[in-house]
């Protein structure tokens, strides 16, 4: 369903095929839609400024001016991000009385400069804290598996994911602290990209967990996502050129990130290391014993409860009525965290971090599944507490051991149609992100066959 991307777009707009105007009418239109989810994949929809923005790059490209070939592609952005003027209540109430921001962040920056669109502001779990993406205040938008039934759209990027699959645009800002950008990915059969952390700056988006939080895009291909990056770390965009799955060396980690996995993501993962194995990627099942430490750095809640519980302490004494209470509930977590504990996980971290790169040397990848699970059913976790603790767990766990390692990581769909949606993650340790997205270019049309 509308799975055009950035250089399909970009082709268009160059020859005059299409238009700015006409890409962000068709957008409004779907997000317009009664009978689609745009009322819930998104909090607020820029539609004045974004068809003016319209009119002003295809003023420009017909003066050989455009910013880029890109200039005029409407693209949605997270609620947790600042645009100028916008109050940033990041999918929660208890932010709604803010003043409006005074500068877009960095990031809705650098996309601007480049002539992307910000169609609106999409929706999110609450303060980013959960891999489902229920949203108790703004709705949940039903994502792409069984529309009919409504299963999760999966979080905390979820009006991200959903804006894409649905063609309500073609480029979404997200972040990703323990999966955010790849869960969604993977439930809504898109790509998704959690770059290395200190490339792409955290100023102007609200935090969960200034350790963990990277800022990342979700797209229709793996060209679109390293385009999308380029834009947000202000690095020159150089065209990907896929690597041969000949000779690539992949190392499956049976610690951890294959335990307790859903019929189909098992027989899904299985199905895609066969076929990278007939290609000629050279294969390795391979203990890590690194990932095991994960576990106890988050036993009291680790990174995200303590330093969630800093930013929202106060917040949280004079509104935590207006909070999800499950989201409540995780950030008081780290209201028990001393500064001991907290000083003992950024050690435990340090080395957790100088050990795996030893460990992931030889290998140019690490490939597991995204998430251990399907997407649930939103009816099972909508009143189920300990459903929706459990499925949660499952849906973070395996992109959770990247943001600890200081990894980067990128997931594939890799289901064939018809098929529940399962991504495929290749990660590697920080500063691998071009060789990521190398061997991602290459397995892409070549997993789901």
């Amino acid at each position: 369903m509308h799975k055009k991307t950035l250089a399909t777009l970009a082709a268009e707009l160059a020859n005059g095929r299409t238009s700015a105007r006409k890409l962000v009418e068709e957008c409004l239109a779907r997000i317009a839609d009664p009978a689609g989810e745009g009322q819930r994949a998104f909090i607020h929809v820029d539609k004045d400024a974004a068809l003016e923005a319209a009119d002003a790059m295809d003023h420009l490209r017909k003066a050989n001016a455009a910013p880029s070939p890109y200039a005029g592609i409407p693209v949605s952005i997270k609620d947790l991000f600042d645009i100028k003027g916008q109050v940033t209540c990041a999918g929660s109430r208890a932010l709604q009385d803010s003043a409006p921001a005074e500068a877009d962040a960095p990031v809705v920056a650098r996309l601007r400069a480049a002539g992307f669109i910000a169609i609106g502001r999409t929706n999110m779990t609450e303060f980013a804290y959960s891999g489902i993406g229920i949203n108790p205040h703004y709705g949940t938008p039903k994502g792409a598996w069984q529309r009919k039934t409504g299963h999760v759209p999966g979080g905390s990027s979820s009006g991200a994911a959903v804006s894409i699959h649905d063609g309500m645009a073609y480029g979404a800002l997200g972040t990703d602290t323990g999966g955010s950008c790849r869960i969604p990915a993977a439930y809504n059969g898109i790509v998704g990209y959690k770059p290395t952390q200190r490339r792409v700056p955290l100023d102007g988006g609200v935090p969960l967990s200034t350790s963990l939080d990277s800022f990342g895009p979700l797209a229709n291909s793996v060209a679109c996502c390293a385009t999308l990056d380029a834009v947000l770390a202000d690095e020159p965009y150089t065209k990907i050129q896929a690597r041969p799955i000949k000779g690539m060396r992949l190392a499956v980690p049976t610690t951890v990130a294959l335990d307790d996995l859903d019929d189909a993501v098992a027989k899904t993962f299985e199905r895609v290391l066969q076929t990278l194995a007939k290609a000629g990627a050279l294969i390795e099942h391979i203990e890590v014993p690194e990932f095991l430490d994960v576990g106890m750095m988050n036993a009291k809640g680790g990174f995200a409860a303590a330093e969630s519980y800093a930013w929202h302490r106060y917040l949280i004494n004079s509104r935590g009525n207006e909070y999800d209470p499950r989201v409540a509930v995780r950030i008081m977590r780290g209201e028990a965290i001393t500064a001991a504990d907290y000083i003992d996980i950024l050690n435990a971290r340090r080395s957790l971090i100088s050990r795996i790169a030893i460990r992931l040397a030889p290998y140019d990848a690490l490939v597991m599944p995204t998430t251990a699970n399907t997407p649930p059913r939103i009816a099972d976790l909508a009143a189920d507490d300990k459903a929706f603790a459990t499925e949660n767990l499952r849906s973070l766990r395996n992109c959770t051991l990247i943001n600890m390692i200081d990894g980067c990581a990128i997931s594939l769909p890799a289901h064939r149609e018809g098929e529940v949606p399962v991504g495929f993650m290749l990660a590697a340790a920080g500063g691998s992100d071009r060789r990521i997205f190398e061997l991602a270019a290459a397995m892409e049309g070549t997993i789901r066959v």
